[in-house]
């Protein structure tokens, strides 16, 4: 057998002892002078070494990228935090192909106080670079800063006109129009000095910098005595005041103590994007919300993930000074030096939440992330342009002599080599057609690729019928599938093609075109070749190909499941003194069957109906059913 052929086979690539073992930034570009990818390193020469291992090790994106590249350069530096800021650096001002990407990466509306002026102005605005400006937010929407605005001002009278209405106001010595109608507080209005708006404009940062209920007895004392002196209307005012000022805090959720000031990340990832949600916590409230959606192309790490993620978050922002991530990188140290450095005062703490309050937080982040790309996902399919796209895709990329219009992608899905089960899903034009969804039960074996084979092969034996004519009498004869499809897809890589493809052999079908796509790496396989088909991780054609394999996978997980709970019917049913009800209970308690196999007999006896005798022949007899085969780790996953 033939040697592997070796990266380090490339006539540019370095020897080993002409790479130094020092930190720096490298950087891989092709043959027209591109920079097809930015990296940073503790020690070059190792890390630069897992580029050039044997081709066939490489994770099939790497390898493409090796492939592409015509050399390699690298920068020293002194020591990991330049690294850091050097790649940061570059990778903004080249924009590499093979580096993450960020889409809905949008400005967000913020409220500003322009503190320079003589008499501050409070606005929306996406810009960040006002001199001397105090900002709050982020903010999902514009409305949404608009609505806190029009409660703070009733509360804080400050000024709302644009600089040229003030102007004019000062110079003529009338009132700006938002000022005639009551919307301005400033000193445009007539109604204040250049002094006492001041005042109001720090009592106005300060309240929103820190949601202090302190400000709010204040005025409630205020306007008792306002009301004791019979000042009825001025007491009035100080109502309607307090009263903006608890819808403020009503509309900001309290998470964490009251002087907690972080930020907290969420993300969400699969093979091809990340979901990115950020809450920023000030005062203890969530005081503004970000998410944004990022495109992977390379194989990365979490950890990884993260870095450049808070390097996007924190490119015009100055971060708090504690960040809550689900992961911490692997140079945490220099990326808390880097981010520091962006602060005015005091460092930066990165941190991972386990329990209690932070986690609580994160958890919610996270679960917004979940919600963000499922809302992605579905948005990028429903796109009828992106959907053409795709396909045409496909076509070109497979070599397929036409669009595949009918898609079907089968899984199978077991439990420790019980309960074999396969799912057929089917996708016409880009979209699911759920009415055409098959499931299969598999017996005789417990082997995937056989397992996949017997299903091919039964559904394939279906073909003629496809095309069956009319009877005698005029009626149409049944048909289990709809027609012949233009794509068959596997979930797995080549050992499944391979299975798949000698049915088709077996069956003499050469004119239905064949992949299988393997999970994590992403790799699109066809039968006779020794390398897969890449596709660009952001192209429509492996975004519909992931799809369509995710919905095979929940399709065959959820028929599996359904087998499961009716064994594990079976079995309890067996189990003296536990009728229908009781086992209802029993599932009903502990949500799912993994639950109730791990339970001891004292939590079983805390269910209704269920004593300490029969709890303990339910664990019994549920360690023996086990014992028949074990839970492998992907069922593990899916269950949980």
């Amino acid at each position: 057998m033939a040697p592997a052929p070796r990266a380090d086979m490339l006539p540019w690539r370095p020897k080993p002892g002409e790479i130094p073992a020092a930190p720096g930034v490298y950087r891989f570009t092709d043959a027209g002078g591109r920079i097809l990818y930015v990296g940073k390193a503790v020690n070059l020469r190792q890390r630069l070494a897992n580029y050039f291992q044997p081709l066939r090790s490489l994770h099939e994106r790497t390898r493409h990228m090796v492939l592409s590249a015509s050399k390699v350069e690298w920068t020293v530096v002194a020591s990991d935090v330049e690294a850091l800021q050097l790649e940061y650096t570059w990778i903004k001002e080249f924009s590499p192909p093979y580096n993450v990407k960020f889409r809905d990466d949008k400005s967000y509306p913020y409220m500003v106080v322009t503190l320079a002026d003589e008499a501050p102005r409070v606005m929306v605005t996406r810009n960040h670079r006002i001199p001397g400006a105090r900002y709050f937010g982020p903010y999902p929407k514009v409305w949404a800063v608009r609505e806190t605005i029009d409660l703070m001002i009733k509360a804080f009278p400050i000024r709302t006109c644009s600089d040229g209405s003030y102007k004019r106001a000062m110079q003529t010595g009338r009132p700006c129009f938002p000022g005639q109608i009551g919307r301005c507080g400033g000193p445009c209005s007539q109604k204040v000095t250049v002094e006492e708006h001041r005042q109001i404009v720090d009592q106005f940062v300060a309240f929103m910098a820190s949601h202090d209920r302190s400000v709010i007895t204040l005025l409630q004392r205020e306007m008792k005595d306002a009301a004791a002196a019979f000042e009825y209307e001025r007491a009035a005012r100080i109502r309607d005041r307090i009263q903006a000022l608890e819808n403020v805090l009503e509309k900001s959720a309290v998470v964490l103590p009251d002087a907690t000031e972080l930020d907290v990340f969420g993300i969400e990832e699969d093979e091809l994007a990340a979901a990115v949600q950020q809450f920023v916590v000030r005062g203890g409230r969530i005081r503004g919300v970000r998410s944004w959606v990022v495109d992977k192309e390379l194989d990365i790490s979490s950890g990884e993930l993260v870095e450049s993620v808070l390097e996007t978050a924190y490119e015009t922002e100055q971060p708090p000074r504690e960040i809550v991530v689900p992961v911490l990188p692997d140079d945490a140290a220099a990326l808390e030096q880097w981010l520091g450095a962006r602060r005015e005062r005091s460092a930066v703490t990165l941190k991972t939440a386990q329990r209690g309050d932070k986690a609580a937080v994160l958890q919610t982040a996270t679960l917004n992330a979940k919600q963000a790309l499922a809302l992605y996902k579905t948005r990028r399919t429903a796109d009828y342009v992106a959907r053409s796209q795709a396909l045409t895709e496909l076509q070109e990329a497979l070599g397929l002599a036409e669009a595949p219009l009918r898609m079907e992608c089968y899984d199978v899905s077991h439990l420790g080599g019980t309960n074999v089960v396969a799912s057929m899903v089917v996708f016409e034009d880009g979209l699911p057609k759920k009415s055409d969804y098959r499931k299969f039960a598999v017996t005789g074996t417990v082997d995937d690729t056989e397992s996949m084979a017997q299903v091919l092969r039964r559904r394939l034996a279906r073909l003629d019928e496809d095309d069956a004519p009319d009877t005698e009498d005029g009626a149409r004869p049944r048909k289990r599938f709809a027609y012949r499809p233009g794509l068959i897809i596997v979930d797995g890589g080549e050992p499944q093609v391979n299975a798949a493809a000698a049915v088709l052999t077996e069956l003499g079908i050469d004119d239905i075109p064949l992949v299988g796509l393997a999970k994590r790496l992403e790799e699109v396989w066809v039968p006779g070749d020794p390398f897969p088909v890449i596709l660009p991780r952001g192209s429509e054609a492996l975004f519909l190909l992931q799809r369509i394999r995710d919905e095979a996978h929940r399709f065959a997980i959820t028929f599996q499941r359904q087998k499961r709970r009716s064994d594990i019917g079976t079995v309890l049913s067996e189990i003296p003194g536990l009728g229908p009800a009781r086992s209802k209970e029993l599932l009903r308690h502990f949500g799912s069957v993994r639950r109730l196999r791990a339970a001891t007999p004292a939590e079983i006896a805390e269910v209704r109906g269920i004593g300490p005798q029969l709890a303990e022949s339910i664990v019994a007899r549920l360690g023996s059913a086990a014992a028949e085969g074990a839970v492998s780790p992907d069922e593990q996953e899916d269950e949980a």
